[in-house]
């Protein structure tokens, strides 16, 4: 463009005019308002999620909690991560009225995202692996939105990227925005709600938060926050297999993938999302998918509640944490999280064909559980 076409002539007096255009849009910042306090609304009349117990012999002197985030109306952690990438998508300009939502998700995500797209009137596609549970694609679309399945998980970048620039919509893009959309100091985010929640316990500090990763936002939220309230609790990650996130992490590799999507909705991913951050934690684990429904069996003998595949992940990368403390002579607590409900995977962690089917036995992990908690000594 030459300076004659990047400004008009000269007036009289020699001076060139001030370039202005104005794209500002009553319509649409009324529309953004509106969009904002529902979505902030929802946050403010939601109560937060519970801290359970899991019953630990009383001699140990250990404290196991599980932060039960299967309560939110959504009924996941995914649940906040929706209302902070909502929020950020909006006041970034990117989300706008009537153009799609996409996203990639195993499933969880994908159900929060479709109930703050249906909160604000927006379309909302999920583009999942084919192999994502029934359940899960039943509540995407009680929720409004519209699922479209891929037969390689690790296409779903590419594809919803494809269907934003076709549709002129916004691909929220969870695994690269879910370590900045959330709040990591506070504002009542994971972290903050769980210390709070604490604060009356005897061991009102965690030796240990153990979390799991799918874009490994929630590790980043909390890990963060420890160091900024300068708590001396250390984070840890459980990965299931299948996913590169313990390979990664371990060889320092960011360029790690892996081949075949995880067993594990909802965590483990082919190749290492921008949104985890390695440097940030303490610790990692990668447990066999087989000790992972055998976990989260056991949490349902031990308080009567199922829970999804992650949360057996988690569980007994907690326990196993747990059982080194008793072996140590330590005492204090450790926090996991419950992520979903088992009812979104009856006819996956609590079919016993569904097991056969994928060549998993669950024996040797249950026996083994068993022993631990009756006896503390862990072997695994």
């Amino acid at each position: 463009m030459t300076a004659s076409a990047q400004h008009p002539a000269a007036t009289p007096g020699g001076a060139l005019p001030t370039l202005d255009v104005d794209r500002s849009d009553p319509a649409a910042r009324a529309w953004l308002k509106e969009a904002v306090r529902k979505v902030q609304a929802d946050a403010n009349r939601t109560a937060d999620t519970h801290l359970l117990r899991f019953p630990l012999p009383e001699r140990w002197g250990i404290d196991l909690y599980l932060k039960d985030e299967s309560t939110h109306p959504t009924g996941s952690l995914k649940h906040r991560l929706a209302r902070s990438l909502f929020l950020y998508g909006l006041c970034n300009g990117w989300i706008r009225p009537g153009k799609p939502v996409i996203e990639a998700s195993s499933g969880s995500t994908a159900v929060s995202e479709a109930y703050f797209a249906d909160l604000i009137g927006v379309p909302f596609i999920a583009v999942m692996p084919r192999t994502t549970s029934r359940e899960k694609t039943r509540l995407i679309e009680f929720h409004g939105g519209s699922c479209h399945l891929v037969d390689d998980p690790r296409t779903v970048y590419e594809v919803s990227a494809r269907l934003a620039e076709e549709t002129g919509g916004h691909y929220m893009d969870q695994f690269t925005y879910a370590e900045r959309a959330t709040d990591w100091r506070g504002n009542n985010n994971i972290a903050e709600s769980i210390y709070t929640q604490l604060r009356l316990e005897r061991f009102p500090e965690p030796a240990w938060i153990v979390a799991t990763a799918g874009t490994g936002g929630t590790s980043a939220t909390i890990a963060r926050y420890v160091r900024y309230l300068q708590y001396d609790t250390r984070v840890c990650v459980a990965d299931p297999e299948n996913s590169c996130f313990f390979d990664g992490w371990e060889s320092g590799d960011a360029g790690v993938t892996a081949d075949s999507g995880s067993r594990i909705e909802g965590i483990g991913r082919p190749r290492m999302e921008p949104s985890f951050l390695p440097a940030a934690i303490d610790r990692m684990m990668k447990v066999p998918d087989a000790a992972t429904v055998a976990a989260v069996r056991a949490l349902e003998r031990a308080i009567g509640r199922r829970a999804g595949g992650s949360t057996g992940t988690g569980l007994w990368g907690a326990l196993k944490i747990v059982g080194e403390m008793v072996d140590a002579g330590r005492h204090g607590s450790v926090v996991t999280l419950i992520c979903d409900p088992g009812d979104r995977y009856l006819d996956k962690y609590y079919s016993d064909d569904w097991l056969a089917g994928q060549g998993l036995d669950v024996g040797p992990y249950a026996a083994h559980l068993d022993g631990f908690l009756a006896t503390g000594r862990w072997t695994c």
